[in-house]
């Protein structure tokens, strides 16, 4: 019970986090830093962290494209549950790690799409020759949504110890390298990084204590 309440303190904490992170980013040091004079919270230090990595092209197309990693997992976990509603006849007969799965990638493309229309800050580059909405990271947000809640499924459904082990080392190494990656390439400033890396953990720790509950 205790660890239950603890999961829910800490997701509680990390989404509350979340939404003052943003509150901030939008009226605390708010100055015309980015391409096209787009305004940018947080802008001394976002400047200071982009100047000193600078732009990597190169990275960002790499991170672009294993964003597709994470894509592929939900598509897979939506063929497990269609399979399992299929074969059961009924909804409520699919594994309820799933069912709250779907309902998790619904919430993580939702506050994607809000953020796509209630922008906060662009990109501190141009793409294609357009400004981009740059918060929070949506591929922060992809990757540390989609693969912790997938180390989670793995963990359940994986019962051979020694693979179990080798695939939350992949996966983990993956999140890390996304992550990182994705920073020092320079296509988003440091708070659209700590944005999304905020939601996104919050996120994870209510799915993992509605199940945890849903178990106990």
């Amino acid at each position: 019970m205790k660890r239950i309440k603890r999961n829910l303190a800490l997701s509680i904490c990390l989404l509350i986090s979340f939404v003052f992170w943003t509150i901030a980013v939008s009226f605390v040091d708010v100055q015309p830093i980015g391409p096209n004079g787009s305004s940018v919270g947080f802008s001394t230090i976002n400047e200071f962290f982009h100047n000193l990595t600078g732009v990597n092209f190169d990275l960002y197309i790499i991170t672009d494209w294993l964003g597709l990693v994470p894509v592929f997992i939900c598509m897979a976990f939506a063929i497990v549950g269609l399979v399992q509603l299929i074969s059961r006849k009924s909804l409520f007969k699919v594994d309820f790690s799933i069912l709250t799965l779907g309902v998790f990638y619904i919430v993580t493309i939702a506050v994607y799409l809000f953020f796509e229309y209630f922008v906060v800050n662009y990109r501190p580059v141009l793409i294609n020759g357009y400004l981009e909405a740059s918060y929070p990271s949506s591929t922060t947000m992809l990757v540390m949504c989609v693969m912790p809640t997938a180390l989670i499924q793995f963990n359940n459904r994986i019962k051979n110890k020694i693979f179990n082990k080798s695939v939350n080392i992949i996966i983990v190494g993956f999140i890390i390298f996304m992550v990182i990656g994705r920073l020092i390439s320079g296509v988003h400033w440091i708070s659209d990084i700590i944005g999304g890396a905020l939601f996104s953990a919050g996120l994870v720790m209510m799915y993992y204590f509605v199940n945890l509950c849903k178990r106990t």
